[in-house]
């Protein structure tokens, strides 16, 4: 379409989306170009092109359906039918990469994706994309993908796993699926899926500077240059622009065409006839070399970024009319009227076929049933079938296997005298792996070194390359891998050196692998057990990242399970019940490792050995949310703490009741995240007294969870204090044990809760 010069009132409107839909239709109408002879089905639909007839006509009707549902949320938006209008208008050639595809290969879309969808909806017969989409649209309960609770593209059936409004979040998880599909071959772990699929990933021009695709393109990289295969599709679609931030002319390409082991193909998705055999090359190149492929999708966006994004206020009226007249519809009409395959009328009965198609659709789902109540948003946010996690934790590993692993029956660790947390830990690891054939434990330093507390020591030797592996220096990668692995059927253990490396990556988590069960209406599970070296007082490496004591930003993450263990025979129920939430009920869980208590032998006199533990029989586990109560009877005053908490705790019990004759209960919450609010009030009911130690910051801690559920109990007229880290960063060397409470802080505020 050309630009109208002088341009016409009607191109100056300010519903850009109806000027778009009548500018298709005047295109047909007025269209007066050569018509050649139609091709048949399996010919070329213009000469020279891969793309045949057949090809075309489809691509043509998912190309149409995913306009159409564009502009009918424009319209029904209104009406508070439909509630969503980020739309697919300029992308549909994005349509050329779900015909090349198959429908089993994993495919992580960013929103503007109608056309695609519309497509892959092909791949399976029954399934019908128009009404699918408008219960996506009408937030209906009803909606296949998320039950209603947002407008993501997603299918079960289609291997689309939900993706909410990315920027850029989804790539380490992809790259991290197509690592996975080949990593089941080295651990014979049976796929969901053939063993030559490919990971797809699409977002956008801008979202391809973000940090997070930047660490994706990165890793794949990373790992092409070591000749390890990686088999994902990065799908860049290129219009031009953020929002209202323009994309430098030629930058994708310039930033890209040369990356080296991050093979690049450039198609024009605006033309189906002509991008079609580039869409093919680079689909193709991924599939049959297994290395990470970039294909630059030249794309446009028409209407504007969403509904509430009216360009006319912020761009020039001939750049906008210049913008429309580049619709990948307009050319794909041109096609079809050129070949012959349509005239003008049976094109517009088409198009406006697939209108009322979607129209009809939507009036239908806005009469679906919508989520209504507080239980039916949080139902797939966190199961848990207690019998059934309670089973699995208890399940022993296989016999035979362990001895291997263990070195023989005499060195089973329980038959082993007591030991100290780091340890237990290692152990406890290596029974897991035992256990669980399809887990893999994986992070910086962990492989031959043991890490860097050693305590994956020996798990290399045990389970060699294909299950005990380093990773990139990265910890975004590290959780986007093992979201992948998961998504493949595995049991992910991936470590995070310190808790402080964990805060540029909890988007992973917070936004990714903790919400996909939510937005997936519980159809995909990403199961994994983090472990994370953490919390303050280790005296021989310092600083802030190093004693980092803060777990603020994990503990309002929907669906997420943290243990923190204060002893070893502790660690290793607690991770057999961790790994059984994820087995069981698909749980994202993370696994709290004291590193000042990895080593501490002693409680009270150097060399009492109070502090090593037996390991635990086979067949024992901890139960979700179970605390750990010393001096059960105790009443005069009851300490809620955890993790270095509790061992402090105990010391200052002992002087608390020497110096008051006071009976001293220390409460180990153990779990940190749900916290057991149940247990908390039940162990204050008796109390005389309350302290909460929580060695974290004053400020979002644990201890405002703890005294909430008090106070919610009905406990609140109780005499309470809280004994806290201080609100700032942990310094060097000895000036970190002024931030963090000690004993003696604990046993100064017992003397402040005896005046009162």
């Amino acid at each position: 379409m050309s630009v109208p010069h002088p341009i016409a009132a009607r191109h100056k409107g300010f519903n850009r989306a109806e000027i778009v839909d009548q500018n298709f239709v005047e295109f047909v109408q007025f269209w007066k170009g050569d018509v050649a002879r139609p091709p048949r089905d399996d010919e070329p639909v213009l000469p020279g092109s891969a793309l045949d007839a057949r090809g075309f006509r489809e691509l043509l009707e998912s190309q149409l359906i995913s306009r159409h549902l564009d502009l009918m949320a424009r319209v029904l938006r209104v009406q508070n039918k439909v509630f969503y209008t980020i739309g697919s208008s300029g992308h549909e050639g994005n349509a050329m990469v779900a015909r090349l595809t198959r429908h089993t290969d994993p495919a992580f879309l960013h929103y503007r994706s109608g056309g695609f969808m519309a497509e892959r909806f092909r791949k399976l017969p029954g399934m019908d994309p128009v009404m699918d989409s408008a219960l996506s649209f009408a937030a209906s309960k009803d909606d296949p993908a998320s039950g209603g609770r947002h407008k993501v593209w997603g299918s079960k059936p289609l291997w689309v796993l939900p993706q909410t409004s990315t920027i850029a979040s989804h790539l380490p998880k992809a790259l991290g699926t197509a690592v996975a599909i080949e990593q089941a071959r080295r651990i014979a772990h049976t796929l969901p899926i053939p063993a030559d699929s490919i990971a797809i990933c699409s977002f956008g021009d801008a979202s391809s500077n973000h940090a997070t695709a930047q660490t994706a393109f990165n890793a794949a990289a990373w790992t092409a240059y070591q000749k390890l295969p990686a088999p994902v599709l990065f799908v860049c679609e290129d219009n031009g622009i953020g929002i209202s931030v323009k994309t430098p002319g030629g930058w994708v390409a310039n930033n890209f065409r040369h990356r080296p082991d991050l093979d690049y193909f450039y198609a024009d998705g605006l033309d189906l006839a002509g991008g079609y055999a580039d869409v093919q090359k680079a689909v193709e190149h991924c599939r049959r070399t297994r290395r990470p492929t970039f294909l630059h999708l030249g794309t446009t966006r028409v209407m504007g970024h969403a509904g509430t994004d009216f360009e006319i206020e912020w761009r020039s009226i001939e750049e906008l009319v210049a913008l429309e007249a580049t619709d990948p519809l307009l050319r794909s009409a041109a096609i079809a009227l050129a070949s012959g395959l349509y005239d003008r009328d049976s094109l517009l009965n088409l198009y406006n076929d697939t209108r009322k198609r979607c129209f009809e659709a939507a009036e239908e789902a806005d009469r679906r049933p919508r989520i209504t109540t507080l239980a039916e948003v949080m139902q797939p946010l966190a199961p848990y079938t207690p019998a059934a996690v309670r089973a699995e934790a208890e399940r022993p590993a296989d016999a035979t296997e362990r001895e291997r692993v263990f070195g023989g029956v005499e060195r089973l660790p329980e038959k082993q005298p007591p030991r100290h947390l780091a340890i237990q830990i290692g152990q406890a690891l290596h029974d897991l792996m035992a256990k669980y054939p399809e887990s893999l434990l994986f992070g910086e330093d962990v492989a031959q070194k043991g890490g860097v507390y050693t305590v994956t020591k020996g798990l290399h030797k045990a389970f060699r390359n294909a299950r005990v592996f380093n990773t990139l220096l990265d910890e975004t990668m590290i959780l986007g891998l093992a979201q992948g692995y998961a998504n493949m059927g595995m049991l992910p253990l991936p470590e995070i050196q310190y808790l402080a490396y964990f805060h540029n990556a909890c988007d992973q988590i917070r936004g990714e692998a903790a919400s996909l069960q939510f937005f997936s209406n519980d159809q995909y599970r990403n199961p994994m057990l983090m472990r994370v070296a953490s919390l303050g007082y280790q005296r021989g490496f310092g600083g802030h990242f190093h004693n980092d004591n803060s777990i603020a930003a994990l503990r309002d993450i929907p669906g997420l399970v943290v243990g923190c263990p204060s002893r070893g025979d502790d660690a290793a129920t607690m991770l057999r019940t961790l790994s059984a939430l994820a087995k069981v009920d698909g749980r994202v869980t993370a696994f709290f490792e004291p590193i000042a208590l990895y080593m501490t032998k002693d409680l009270y006199e150097p060399g009492d050995g109070q502090w090593q533990f037996a390991y635990p029989e086979q067949g024992q586990a901890m139960p979700l949310g179970e605390g750990r109560v010393y001096n059960d009877d105790a009443d005069d005053l009851v300490i809620f703490t955890f993790g270095n908490g509790v061992p402090m705790s105990l010391r200052a019990a002992r002087r608390i009741e020497a110096a008051h004759g006071w009976k001293v209960r220390v409460v180990d919450l153990r779990w940190l995240v749900p916290l057991n609010d149940g247990f908390i009030a039940a162990q204050a009911a008796n109390a005389k007294r309350i302290l909460v130690v929580d060695e974290g910051r004053k400020s979002a801690g644990v201890g405002e969870g703890v005294i909430t559920a008090i106070v919610e109990g009905g406990l609140g007229h109780l005499p309470l204090k809280r004994v806290v880290g201080a609100d700032t960063f942990t310094p060097l060397a000895g000036a970190a044990f002024l931030v963090l409470p000690g004993d003696d802080d604990i046993v100064a505020a017992a003397e402040e809760l005896a005046l009162l």
